[in-house]
């Protein structure tokens, strides 16, 4: 009997423990789970929140990297078409928002939603008009050709001559990539993601010449000692916003915005301040 009593005390002692510890092991776990569950989910939807469009934001998609139109300052991204986005987004009655991406991905962003417009000095093709529409132009561009101080390239003819097999850096994507295939052919033409890439590889001697815009152009002639632009220019384009296709509504705002814009001089000022 008093063995019994023994058993059922130490049995009794071990439940206890039992239940002591598993509360204490949920309610830690619980609360550990809970904090870390809510700190992460609060991370999420602030994040998601600064950069899921609502009905007061409007989502510009550009490739900061294309001076003076677009690049950062700071962690800022600032420009001719970051400010000229920002006017037509008052117009609008919106907050712009800029997401930076790669220039091939822009047209495919606008046409799946992710954003409502692309603005990065793009130039209007048929092959884009294929993808997207396109407001009317904003900005006039050239395209020109930098080369090492010493190239034996002096004008754009040099790279059309019989014989030439001189490699030419463009950016993915770009008008530069497009004519360039065609006039040269594609394996005389090495792409890069952006054009501070293609003017890197130029003064590393990976390619002969760089093609993209001039006013990108002298930016990076102005940071890469020993390269210079050809006085000859390779095309003239003209500069417009793509957004979704069919997408009327946008684009007939857009194009009011831009009509405003430059009727009362805003972006000839913009421009002005970036381009003397």
């Amino acid at each position: 009997m008093k063995f019994t009593k023994i058993l059922s005390l130490v049995l009794a002692i071990m439940m206890l423990f039992v239940l002591v510890s598993c509360g204490n092991t949920n309610d830690e776990g619980k609360d550990t789970d809970t904090d870390t569950s809510a700190v992460s989910d609060s991370d999420t939807v602030a994040d998601t929140d600064a950069e899921t469009p609502s009905d007061d934001t409007i989502v510009m998609a550009t490739n900061a990297y294309f001076p003076p139109y677009e690049y950062y300052e700071g962690e800022t991204i600032i420009g001719i078409d970051a400010e000229i986005a920002a006017e037509i987004a008052k117009k609008l009655g919106k907050t712009l928002v800029i997401e930076d991406m790669e220039f091939n991905s822009i047209t495919t962003a606008v046409n799946e939603g992710s954003v409502d417009f692309g603005m990065a000095g793009m130039t209007i093709t048929e092959d884009r008009l294929l993808e997207v529409d396109f407001s009317s132009s904003y900005a006039n561009g050239v395209q020109v050709i930098i080369v090492k101080e010493d190239s034996p390239i002096t004008t754009v003819d040099d790279l059309y001559s019989e014989g030439a097999s001189y490699k030419v850096g463009v950016q993915l994507g770009t008008t530069g990539d497009t004519y360039s295939s065609d006039d040269f052919g594609a394996d005389r033409v090495v792409q890069y993601v952006t054009g501070n890439e293609a003017v890197l590889a130029l003064a590393g001697g990976s390619v002969d010449c760089v093609i993209i815009d001039n006013e990108p152009a002298k930016a990076y002639v102005e940071a890469n000692e020993g390269l210079k632009i050809l006085d000859t220019t390779y095309a003239d384009e003209d500069y417009a916003i793509c957004v979704k296709k069919g997408n009327t509504e946008l684009l007939d705002q857009i194009n009011a915005a831009i009509v405003e814009l430059t009727e009362d001089g805003t972006i000839d000022a913009i421009i002005d301040k970036y381009i003397k």
